[in-house]
């Protein structure tokens, strides 16, 4: 997508304050290209007593991964996001050499999101967190000898301020740590080592000071780039710089602590695994202040533990949270490394509304969990990592994943595929006249975000009902709200009504989309969808019959991402009207079994009748 139609999105969104901001970040990347091609790196080292680093603690972080994990990162293995290593070496080859700011993403010739992911050396940090174990200390030398020389090599492939991995301060954040980590695992304590590893931590901080993502720019990446400012800031802690940065970080995080979490424990972007991706760096972060007695962040935890507590309550059997909203398979340590966290010991409720974030989580007997999407669109004022899914549901049984959210699929190199798993047809919800709820500015922004309303949620006599309407397709001549109403029972079965008002014509299509691995069954008015042995039957009620689509191109429909980079044909029942909104509806109940929990779909509607 144009690179014109972002920086033109930006300024329309910006404040007086942003271009302000903005301007001086340009005129610095000017002073700098000048000092930097000349190889005179501005940014000096400055003395440093190495006992000040040898005292500090590291964080404690818990290894999932197992031992033969790290046999493949010791044969070689990087984590590369699904591409192939060969690929991305290509493309940051030809961009080496070259000052970061100037060198454009869509030139680069792959998805920048994958050529970052290996630069983040996490494969180094999940060895480093094997290395202090008791398990492979009889290793040491190896392990030390393939650490230094794999950060050794990096280094010298990507000199400071130069090349691809310097164009984002998050990535340079994300890095910092890590930097860190090999100081305390090599034990270094004379040499070129040491003052390599000491130069990379102060030119990242230097650089990711100057950089730092703010006003608009406010997400996650602000988060990792506070994260590198504390590690380099307490190295550093005894210069101006270093107690600035300490300082500059620890303030941020506060302060966005509040802005990434929401009050009741859910995201601002929408988005479940950078809400993973975001907690995990918090963890991580205040475990190394308080640690070292580098600050106050005890009341972190609060808000920390509340966003631990509404992951919790999306996590079914298998250990699986909803892809909703934007997933880079990112992970704030490494695949398979977590920071020490606040476990969540209360046990989840049925019924629990996320008001403020949006969402409500229903389950019941056998561990079956309908997710219900009424929330935003993300965080304002551009919504990057937000999806067109209002009032889009998932539903699974004890792990089985049966009405899926299909995922995010890559950010760059497909444009078509990234439109699509962003847009509204991609989502278990209804699509009118083949638009999205909002619209699309490029592959990341968003205009025109819907705005979402809880109407009611009541408890019932054998369930719960929970309303709430979007008003994304107002801007449509006629101007069209869509509510949707769905009645869950104690028993898991549950009726979905989609109703709509307005004026004028329009195509409205419902989507449920399918796990890929689903056997499906189609008899008109019926759907019988197994999954991992539990079979779910979808029925139209009061009419109307489905359609499966499975791999669709013409339009894109029915296509599934369980993994960054990775895309799979899935199933997707359809339903498609034409009309005027108020004589237009669907009615859809779903049971569990195939024949003796059939229910009766127009008992359901006569009983979500008497709670209106």
């Amino acid at each position: 997508m144009s690179r014109g139609l972002f920086y033109l999105s930006r300024l329309r969104n910006a404040t007086l304050s942003e271009l302000a901001y903005r301007t001086r970040e340009m005129l610095f990347v000017r002073r700098t290209r000048s000092a930097v091609m000349r190889r005179r790196i501005p940014a000096r080292l400055p003395q440093l007593d190495m006992a000040d680093v040898r005292t500090l603690a590291a964080p404690t972080m818990r290894i999932m991964a197992t031992a033969a994990t790290v046999e493949e990162i010791l044969g070689g293995r990087i984590f590369t996001l699904n591409e192939e290593p060969s690929r991305l070496l290509e493309c940051e080859q030809g961009a080496r050499g070259t000052y970061s700011p100037d060198i454009g993403r869509d030139r680069l010739g792959c998805d920048v999101r994958a050529l970052w992911e290996p630069a983040r050396l996490q494969h180094l940090t999940l060895l480093m967190a094997h290395f202090v174990s008791d398990g492979i200390e009889e290793r040491g030398d190896e392990i030390r000898e393939f650490i230094r020389d794999a950060l050794g090599n990096w280094l010298d492939a990507n000199p400071s301020f130069t090349g691809p991995h310097y164009m984002s301060a998050m990535e340079c954040g994300l890095r910092v740590p890590v930097f860190f980590l090999a100081l305390k695992c090599l034990g270094t304590t004379v040499g070129n080592d040491w003052q390599r590893l000491m130069e990379a931590i102060y030119h990242h901080a230097w650089w990711i000071e100057r950089r730092l993502s703010l006003h608009s720019s406010l997400g996650n990446h602000t988060v990792c780039e506070c994260v590198g400012l504390v590690f380099a800031g307490a190295v550093f802690r005894k210069t101006e710089e270093g107690k600035r940065w300490l300082g500059r970080g620890i303030e941020l995080l506060r302060q966005e602590l509040d802005h990434q979490v929401v009050a009741d424990g859910g995201p601002v972007e929408q988005s479940f695994s950078y809400h993973r991706f975001v907690l995990d760096l918090y963890w991580f972060v205040i475990d190394f202040i308080e640690k070292n007695n580098l600050g106050e962040c005890h009341d972190f935890k609060v808000r920390l533990w509340a966003g631990e507590e509404f992951l919790s309550c999306f996590t079914d059997g298998s250990g699986h949270i909803p892809p909703v909203g934007d997933s880079d398979d990112g992970f704030a340590l490494a695949p398979g490394l977590a920071p020490k966290r606040m476990p969540v010991t209360k046990a989840p409720e049925p019924v629990r509304t996320f008001p403020a974030s949006g969402y409500t989580v229903l389950g019941g007997k056998g561990g079956k969990l309908l997710a219900f999407d009424h929330g935003p669109l993300g965080m304002a004022p551009l919504y990057n990592h937000g999806h067109a899914d209002a009032l889009s549901v998932t539903f699974s049984v004890g792990g089985a994943h049966i009405l899926v959210d299909p995922g995010t699929y890559r950010y760059n190199g497909a444009d078509q595929f990234r439109r699509y798993f962003k847009g509204t047809r991609a989502h278990n919800t209804v699509a009118i006249d083949g638009e999205d709820q909002a619209l699309q500015v490029t592959g990341f922004i968003w205009s025109r975000p819907f705005r979402s309303r809880l109407l009611r949620s009541v408890a019932t006599p054998d369930g719960h009902l929970v309303e709430a309407e979007h008003d994304g397709y107002r801007r449509l001549p006629g101007g069209v709200t869509h509510r949707r109403s769905i009645l869950f029972r104690d028993s898991g079965d549950f009726l979905i009504r989609d109703t709509f008002a307005g004026e004028g014509e329009h195509r409205y299509e419902l989507n449920f989309h399918l796990n890929p691995d689903a056997e499906v069954t189609l008899n008109g008015a019926t759907a019988r969808v197994r999954v991992g042995g539990i079979t779910l039957v979808l029925t139209t009620v009061g009419g109307g019959e489905f359609d499966c689509v499975h791999g669709g191109e013409e339009p894109l429909l029915g296509w599934h991402s369980p993994a960054y980079g990775v895309l799979r044909p899935t199933w997707v029942l359809r339903r498609v009207e034409e009309g005027r909104p108020r004589n237009v509806s669907f009615v859809t109940a779903v049971s569990i079994g195939e024949e003796t929990r059939q229910m009766n779909g127009e008992e359901m509607l006569c009983s979500m009748a008497r709670y209106e």
